[in-house]
């Protein structure tokens, strides 16, 4: 499955998919409360859900692109930096900047995509919120002025982006030490955080900070790329992670933990990211868990789960507009109706915008992607 020339690993598309769905999970379900649908409460696991998907998407992503710089690195001796920032770009770009056009010059002219009882940060703050946007900054933008209804999820593209600034910089000039490296990106994540919330600092913008480091998740994308480093120099701890008694435990640990909405004071993203970690690495190298997820509707869904993650707010508000009038109400209906519409849009996208950086991103590209889509 891995050669010099061509990487795929098992499974993880089908995972993509899942946290993207833990996602629609969230916002679907704290949506309804403002149309009035449903009883009026939120189950513990859909308030989680959302944040706990996105956490599952940064291990996911540190891992293989982490593996895919090592495995360029191994084959030319070095890091190409500009090459890695242009395919970051050309994969990331299209997309999100299309979303900041729907959402800023479209949906904000038509009263049909208010959300009762929400207020909408970007009607009165219209021009900082857009160019904060545009300069990859959406995380910074929640930070000050709150959830913004149908872009919401683009915070984690930026923080994605501002970490895989310095990620291949960091690769190429740490030769030695790596393990250390992405430990130490963890503790300092940690520290900062300490440091933070227990309120050494006292100034006027502390507040924003806070919220700014709340969702500016490198110590998980760190986790991702510190397994992705053990399964590339095939490091003897790997007989103890990578086995089907690790990975079951881990499994059942972490379906119990999230079904009963349990969180871990203060490392509580953290300790998911690393519970994810093992899930992933075992899913993409144990091979008597080689199909686990490699089926064909997952591997598809998986593959345009960006579009999906990105597309399914703004499919949201009209399907729920659609429940309350016609007093359909029910889960089946409203996810069915959000999913269907959301992964047709998603697929139009994928296939008649996206696919054409995708293959200008090809001239970029050291080594070749199997199909996991990074």
């Amino acid at each position: 499955m891995i050669s010099a020339a061509r990487i795929y690993f098992p499974n993880l598309n089908g995972l993509r998919f899942i946290a993207a769905f833990f996602v629609i999970i969230n916002h679907t379900e704290q949506l309804k409360l403002f149309f009035n649908l449903g009883d009026g409460t939120v189950a513990p696991f859909a308030k989680i859900c959302g944040k706990i998907g996105v956490m599952l998407f940064f291990v996911l992503s540190g891992f293989l692109i982490t593996y895919l710089l090592l495995l360029e690195e191994n084959k030319l001796s070095t890091i190409n930096v500009k090459k890695f920032y242009m395919r970051r770009f050309l994969r990331i770009a299209p997309l999100y900047f299309l979303i900041i056009i729907i959402v800023f010059f479209v949906l904000q002219n038509f009263s049909f995509w208010d959300i009762p009882r929400m207020k909408d940060p970007i009607k009165n703050n219209f021009f900082e919120t857009l160019v904060l946007h545009i300069l990859f900054l959406p995380n910074l933008v929640t930070a000050i002025y709150g959830f913004l209804p149908y872009i919401a999820p683009a915070w984690s593209i930026g923080t994605e982006e501002q970490a895989y600034l310095i990620w291949p910089l960091l690769l190429k000039k740490i030769k030695r030490n790596r393990y250390k490296l992405f430990i130490t990106v963890i503790i300092i994540h940690a520290l900062v955080r300490v440091f933070l919330y227990i309120n050494i600092f006292d100034f006027k913008y502390v507040e924003i900070i806070k919220k700014f480091w709340m969702h500016f998740n490198i110590d998980i994308i760190a986790i991702g790329s510190l397994l992705a480093l053990l399964l590339f120099e095939k490091h003897r701890f790997l007989k103890y992670l990578v086995n089907g008694a690790t990975f079951y435990i881990t499994l059942l640990l972490t379906v119990v933990l999230l079904t009963f909405s349990i969180r871990i004071p203060f490392f509580h993203y953290l300790f998911y990211g690393v519970l994810f970690g093992v899930l992933i690495i075992n899913l993409a190298s144990n091979t008597s868990l080689s199909k686990v997820l490699e089926w064909k509707v997952l591997n598809y869904l998986g593959k345009i789960s960006y579009g999906i993650y990105m597309y399914h707010f703004i499919v949201l508000i009209p399907t729920l507009i659609i429940a309350k009038k016609y007093n359909y109400d029910f889960n089946w209906f409203v996810y069915s109706l959000l999913l269907s519409t959301t992964i047709l849009i998603s697929s139009i996208s994928y296939y008649y915008y996206e696919s054409v950086f995708l293959k200008i991103k090809t001239r970029y590209t050291i080594i070749k992607n199997g199909g996991n889509n990074f």
